[in-house]
């Protein structure tokens, strides 16, 4: 699919209750982590903290965290035992991550403050990522991200849980809200205000249908990602790398991933642009 709009998602307004935020987010967290949706992205989140000479992870728009507990634990059991992550979000969720931060003892921390992604504060540190939250930058914002990264010369990789394929839109009004309808009950923490919004006033159901609808229509196509990424750093400092990565099951994930070119004694030229279909 090549049709790109920029439509507005109901999470991305500030006057949006928070309740009904949240309410979105754990369901998200929970698909996210249930699915694996991002297993498939593991080998290139390696490669790029080894190529950035890094550690530790810092997530730009956590929203609820989904899924960066599995990827951890699959860095760890691959050879990487120490790396650790931060959650950071214009919207933090302390509650949500707290939870995290003592399920994994501390592997997991997280800024309380609010951190806007187009100007990270220098204190954090560590191989920036941002998961199923990049198409909520238009060009002129989602260049300024890269720019920062490569500003801070650190490594950054951005992960979108789709391919940007028809079905999967589809699968967004059908199949997936009635997902959400049969599983709330079992999301944790435990939330009244969630059955309440879900149920008997169905306002996360529907908005979640709407912004999974229009995150599919606002995401980047691999070559997008590539076009931003060399806007945002015309002098070559990173060595960059686009593509799909698909899972096991059948969805794919798209992904944008760069470090420091002076950190990649392979890196011929200034990017490289890398198609996995």
């Amino acid at each position: 699919m090549r049709l790109r709009l920029r439509l507005f998602e109901f999470e991305d307004l500030s006057w949006f209750p928070d309740v009904i935020r949240a309410g979105m987010m754990d369901y998200l967290h929970f698909m996210i982590s249930a699915l694996g949706t991002y297993r498939p992205i593991v080998p290139l989140l390696a490669e790029g903290l080894r190529r950035s000479g890094q550690s530790h992870l810092l997530e730009l728009g956590a929203g609820a965290g989904g899924g960066t507990e599995t990827l951890l634990k699959t860095l760890h059991a691959q050879g990487q035992p120490g790396v650790t992550t931060t959650f950071t979000d214009l919207y933090p969720q302390p509650a949500a991550w707290a939870a995290a931060a003592q399920r994994t003892h501390g592997v997991i921390s997280f800024e309380p403050r609010p951190v806007d992604a187009l100007a990270v504060p220098a204190h954090l540190v560590g191989f920036r990522t941002i998961f199923s939250a990049f198409h909520h930058f238009p060009p002129t914002a989602a260049t300024a991200l890269l720019r920062d990264a490569v500003r801070g010369n650190t490594g950054i990789g951005v992960f979108e849980g789709a391919g940007k394929h028809w079905l999967e839109l589809l699968l967004a009004v059908t199949v997936l809200p009635v997902a959400q309808l049969l599983l709330t009950p079992f999301f944790r923490p435990f939330r009244f205000s969630r059955l309440v919004f879900t149920y008997l006033i169905p306002l996360i159901p529907l908005c979640t249908i709407w912004d999974g609808v229009v995150s599919v229509l606002r995401m980047y196509s691999p070559a997008e990602l590539l076009a931003l990424a060399h806007a945002a750093d015309p002098e070559g400092a990173f060595v960059w790398q686009a593509g799909r990565k698909r899972h096991w099951w059948g969805p794919q994930v798209t992904y944008l991933v760069g470090w420091p070119a002076g950190n990649d004694q392979l890196a011929v030229g200034s990017a490289s642009y890398r198609k996995s279909l």
